[in-house]
């Protein structure tokens, strides 16, 4: 008998689907896997064989041979489970050979009781079975919300064995899983932290301001305690909220990573991710044997927050400098080709020296001249050029300090950024342009809708010659500025926006000369 059940695999952040084609014969007891299965594949047979029986059901007697097509494409993971269990049932006679299983598709990974148990990357999997037509997924039940982000396929989440076997065969009807309404959802999303907790630096502020509107690369350079840290961990409270699409994307990158919550269907804060400076160029950009995302990829839609920059190995920060230009990143392997979304807010913070104290006005700085320019030598031209926003922090008086007068709350200044952005898409009227910002506007575009005025366009001209700077420098500057009309509601850049701009870039000529 021939029996054939669906299944969904993983290629980095993309699902593809997998039939399971399971053939018995009478003869000799065996159990045979074809079809580039992994170690993990291939221990299924004694999960399959063991939960079986423990769920109340007698394992075939009679020679199986189960494929996993494509069979040129490697599958991994203990996430074909329990299709392999219900395509083996079937030729068993426990499926009613009525039931149709050509519009169902199953993922989960089995235990040895019968319990169905979570994987990950199943919301790129439901994604991929809804485009490749299925009506129906069944998953564990701890993913079903996750998947039920996906419109347009019914979701089951299954609990054990028995359960999805008496519900195939009507005996009990399972409800598919209903995930709450984006909308209701985004309401309710809150912060743990508020723009209005930093004291002074109201400069920085004014810059993480702009950084946000255009979503523009930013470095914050000080002595330590001047709020660097606690401006960036503020920064996506400013953010405009996710948009649906955006939060299925990043919510994809994390479900494959593993690190979505159990319960959670959809991510509805942007990302803020801070890894540790002893981290590998690997952890960073993605890879393994099997590529998985990396931290670029896990800030996608949101904010990356190197802190102490200088102290990351120079092969780690330059591993950046092209994902930052693609806003995606691919890792290529034996096995295939992977490319991973990365489009992220990158926010840098370090000490102008290793004892962070070098042009304080009253603390002494205790660094030789030359260890002073090691230190901040230690980040490469190319990447401090990809800085679209460098900002000095002062250390605070006392007065700043107990200043008992409230900032703007974040909720004040991200209103602001909104209309910014809102501004921005109504003056990008192309229908490609308006997915994009600032800072990611394709060249061709930005040109197209700059609109500089001929009196800031001679101001800027000026600017590239006494400041020196490079192509890249001279593009940066503009886009910052574009963002800063934006906020004032210009439809033109001026001079004064020229001006901020430049002023927002100045600490090249003082730290790196």
């Amino acid at each position: 008998m021939l029996s054939t059940v669906y299944s969904s695999g993983l290629m980095g952040i993309d699902g593809f689907t997998v039939t399971i084609e399971c053939n018995s014969v009478q003869g000799v007891p065996t159990f045979d896997l074809v079809g580039l299965p992994d170690a993990a594949v291939m221990e299924a047979r004694n999960r399959i064989r063991t939960a079986c029986f423990n769920s109340g059901y007698r394992f075939p007697s009679c020679s199986l041979t189960i494929n996993l097509a494509p069979a040129g494409k490697r599958k991994e993971g203990a996430g074909f489970d329990m299709a392999l269990l219900l395509a083996i049932m079937r030729c068993g006679g426990y499926v009613d050979e009525g039931v149709d299983l050509s519009k169902k598709c199953f993922v989960g990974e089995l235990s040895l009781s019968g319990e169905i148990r979570g994987i990950k990357g199943v919301l790129c999997m439901c994604a991929d079975a809804m485009r490749a037509g299925f009506e129906e997924f069944y998953c564990p039940v701890e993913n079903a919300a996750e998947a039920a982000a996906v419109e347009g396929i019914k979701v089951f989440g299954i609990q054990n064995v028995r359960a999805l076997v008496n519900h195939l065969n009507g005996q009990v009807t399972l409800a598919p899983t209903v995930c709450k309404s984006f909308e209701q959802s985004a309401q309710s999303t809150v912060y743990d932290v508020d723009f209005a907790d930093v004291k002074g630096q109201h400069f920085a502020k004014r810059a993480m301001e702009i950084a946000a509107a255009g979503g523009h690369n930013i470095l914050l350079i000080g002595p330590p305690g001047t709020g660097k840290s606690m401006l960036a961990k503020r920064l996506p409270t400013i953010l405009p909220p996710l948009t649906f699409e955006e939060a299925i994307d990043t919510t994809k990158v994390h479900s494959v990573a593993g690190s979505l919550p159990n319960g959670v269907s959809l991510l509805l804060n942007r990302p803020f991710r801070s890894p540790h400076h002893t981290m590998s160029a690997i952890s960073l950009v993605g890879g393994g044997k099997n590529p998985s995302p990396g931290e670029i990829s896990l800030a996608h839609n949101g904010v990356l927050f190197l802190d102490e920059l200088p102290e990351f190995p120079a092969t780690v920060t330059d591993s950046l400098r092209q994902p930052m230009e693609d806003r995606v990143v691919t890792i290529t392997r034996a096995m295939g080709r992977v490319t991973l979304p990365c489009s992220f807010m990158l926010v840098a913070a370090m000490n102008p020296c290793r004892c962070g104290y070098f042009g304080h006005p009253t603390k002494e700085c205790t660094c030789r001249a030359g260890d002073v320019q090691k230190y901040i030598s230690r980040i490469s031209g190319p990447l401090r050029q990809r800085m679209d926003i460098q900002v000095e922090l002062p250390s605070l008086s006392f007065d700043e300090l107990t200043d008992a007068k409230p900032g703007e709350r974040s909720e004040v200044v991200r209103a602001r950024v909104c209309r910014a952005r809102e501004f921005f898409r109504q003056r990008v009227k192309d229908t490609e342009g308006r997915k994009y910002n600032n800072a990611t506007l394709p060249q061709a575009l930005f040109d197209k809708y700059l609109n500089i005025e001929p009196a800031a366009s001679e101001f800027m001209r000026e600017a590239f010659d006494t400041l020196e700077l490079s192509a890249r420098g001279y593009n940066k500057v503009l886009r910052v500025s574009r963002t800063i009309a934006d906020l004032d509601g210009s439809e033109t850049v001026k001079v004064e926006h020229i001006a901020e701009a430049i002023q927002l870039r100045s600490l090249d000529r003082k730290y790196w000369g």
